[in-house]
């Protein structure tokens, strides 16, 4: 490893925390800051690398749903279309949020995908409906997540 030595002003209880690290893990002084700094960066990495990583698992999620989003109809219709890619959106507060049908796995806030909830809301006359809402619990019995006439229709 090269290395190039620098004078970096410090304030003096860092540095005495520092030293008497060094000494409590008897280690040179300069190797115990030196591994420091070399971990804060790696976290550093790893916080930015995470972060493009989001992205552009959002970006391909917008690529993928944004014209399923605009050609749906209802709230039932766009639940539809979205299962056909494995996916579904529920009620998270005042928001929705895109979740994996198969795991549960919470995946992004609507807002993320630039699924602005209130306006659904208006364009579909109401807000998403509760998925226990119509639930029938008798053995055998059809499931129906919204009403038929919202375009999802009943599943065994």
């Amino acid at each position: 490893m090269n290395t190039q030595d620098m004078t970096l002003p410090l304030p003096s209880d860092l540095i005495a925390t520092l030293r008497r690290l060094a000494s409590d893990r008897d280690e040179p002084f300069e190797r115990l800051v030196r591994s420091m700094l070399d971990r804060e960066v790696m976290r550093l990495r790893s916080a930015q690398a995470s972060q493009r990583m989001r992205a552009e698992r959002l970006a391909r999620f917008h690529l993928l749903l944004a014209p399923v989003i605009e050609a749906a109809r209802g709230w039932g219709d766009l639940q539809s279309r979205l299962a056909l890619f494995g996916f579904e959106l529920r009620p998270e507060g005042h928001a929705i949020a895109l979740f994996d049908r198969a795991t549960g796995e919470w995946l992004c806030r609507g807002a993320d995908l630039g699924i602005a909830y209130p306006l659904l809301t208006r364009r579909f006359a109401g807000p998403l409906p509760d998925p226990t809402a119509n639930i029938d619990a008798t053995p055998g019995a059809y499931v129906c997540r919204a009403s038929v006439s919202d375009g999802l229709h009943p599943v065994a």
